[in-house]
């Protein structure tokens, strides 16, 4: 199972810019890699482990934007179509185990 966590944060001021910092750089702590450009995923065990991480993530929330989660099965990951681009290293390394601990 997956954890997506889609963002879309204002950085027009220097403090904005600040705060988006301190939540990307708390999202990779919590062991999410970037998918795309405010796009971060993370492999969990089960929908529990998923409360886990939406409660962590809960504690470091900037202000402003938007920030939403959704868990999709493995089997929907990687059902996933890349349309244009490539797939990121992670991505060709993992392939489609479950778990990867880096």
């Amino acid at each position: 199972m997956r954890i997506l966590c889609m963002f879309d944060l204002p950085m027009d001021t220097s403090e904005e810019k600040r705060r988006y910092g301190i939540f990307r750089k708390a999202l990779i702590k919590n062991g999410f890699t970037m998918l795309q450009y405010s796009v971060y995923c993370r492999a969990i065990p089960n929908r529990s482990a998923g409360k886990k991480y939406e409660s962590s993530i809960k504690k470091f929330l900037p202000a402003g934007g938007e920030v939403r989660l959704v868990s999709v099965s493995e089997k929907q990951f990687d059902d996933m179509k890349l349309l244009v681009g490539n797939r990121s290293k992670q991505e060709e390394l993992v392939g489609n185990r479950n778990l990867v601990i880096i």
